[in-house]
C-alpha cells in the first residue's frame, strides 16, 4: 500500500510476517506534516496487523535517512496553533513508535538531522552505515529538540543527548552514536547492513509474539507519560519557531539550500 503526499510518500510492505514501512520525500527525506500523519498511520497499522509480527522502518534512496522537519513548511508558521500542530507531528511517529506493541528495526542508510535522530531513538534497534552521521541542528534555527529530545534522552543519556543539543552545528559520527547507544550496529556498507537488517527481521519474525510484547513494555517502562508530555513539547517549539530570530535563520538557511 502507498499513500502519495504531495511529492513524498509513505509505502507498507507484508512479506513473511515482517512489515516493512517506507518514507520518501525529495528534500533529503525530510518530514512534512502530512507525512509524519502518514507515517504514524502506518506505524500504527502495521502494529495492529495479526500477519506482522516486526517492522522494518526505512527511508528511500541512498543519501540522507532524514533531514528533519521541512524548512518550507518552518517558514509558513504563522501562529502557535499552526507550530503546534506541526511539531505535534513528530509527537504522533514517536508516540506511534513507542506504543507500537511490534519490535521496530530501523535501518539507517545515512545521515540523520533533528527528527530523524528522533525516529532512530525510538526505534527498538538501529542498524546503520558508517556514513549514517546524526545532528541535532534545532538550536541553530532558534528553537531546540523538545519534541523528540525525551526519546533520545532515553537512548543515550542526558550528557551525550545535551552534547547533541547544545552543539547544534557538528555531526557526529556514526561511530559516535553506537558508543551512545543509539545504533545497535553500524555496518561499513549498505548491502553488509541489509544483511543485518533481514537476519534480524527473520529471527524476530519466527520469535514469540507475546514474549516481544511483553519485553517491549518492559523496554518503555516510565515512558507512559510521552503522550501529554510531547505534545507539550511541541508547543514550546511551535511558539519559539514565531520568534523574528528563529524567523531569520530558516530563512537564511533557504537561502542557502
Amino acid at each position: 500500500m502507498i499513500q502519495e503526499i504531495k511529492s513524498g510518500y509513505v509505502k507498507t510492505e507484508t512479506h513473511n510476517a515482517v512489515t516493512t514501512i517506507e518514507f520518501h520525500h525529495p528534500q533529503s527525506n525530510s518530514l512534512p506534516h502530512r507525512l509524519l500523519e502518514e507515517l504514524a498511520h502506518a506505524i500504527h497499522g502495521a502494529g495492529n496487523e495479526r500477519d506482522t509480527r516486526v517492522i522494518v522502518l526505512r527511508s528511500e534512496g541512498d543519501k540522507a535517512f532524514c533531514a528533519g522537519a521541512s524548512f518550507d513548511e518552518l517558514a509558513a508558521i504563522s501562529t502557535k496553533e499552526e507550530g503546534l500542530q506541526f511539531f505535534n507531528g513528530f509527537a504522533l511517529v514517536i508516540n506511534a513508535m513507542r506504543k507500537c506493541p511490534k519490535f521496530i528495526v530501523a535501518r539507517i542508510h545515512g545521515k540523520c538531522v533533528g527528527g530523524g535522530v528522533g525516529i532512530a531513538a525510538a526505534a527498538d534497534y538501529a542498524i546503520a552505515t558508517e556514513g549514517a552521521d546524526i545532528k541535532l541542528s534545532e538550536l541553530a534555527v532558534g528553537i531546540g529538540p523538545f519534541v523528540v529530545g525525551p526519546a533520545v534522552e532515553r537512548k543515550i543519556g542526558t550528557a551525550a543527548f545535551g552534547h547533541l543539543a547544545i552543539d547544534a552545528t557538528m555531526w557526529r559520527s556514526a561511530d559516535w552514536a553506537k558508543r551512545k547507544g543509539l545504533y545497535a550496529e553500524v555496518h561499513n556498507n549498505i548491502t553488509d547492513m541489509d544483511e543485518s537488517v533481514a537476519r534480524l527481521a527473520y529471527t524476530l519474525a519466527h520469535s514469540s509474539p507475546d514474549a516481544m510484547l511483553e519485553m517491549k513494555h518492559m523496554l518503555w517502562k516510565g515512558t507512559e507519560h510521552w503522550d501529554q508530555l510531547l505534545t507539550e513539547r511541541a508547543a514550546i517549539s511551535g511558539r519559539l519557531v514565531l520568534s523574528t530570530f528563529s524567523k531569520n535563520a530558516i530563512a537564511a538557511f533557504k537561502k542557502k539550500a
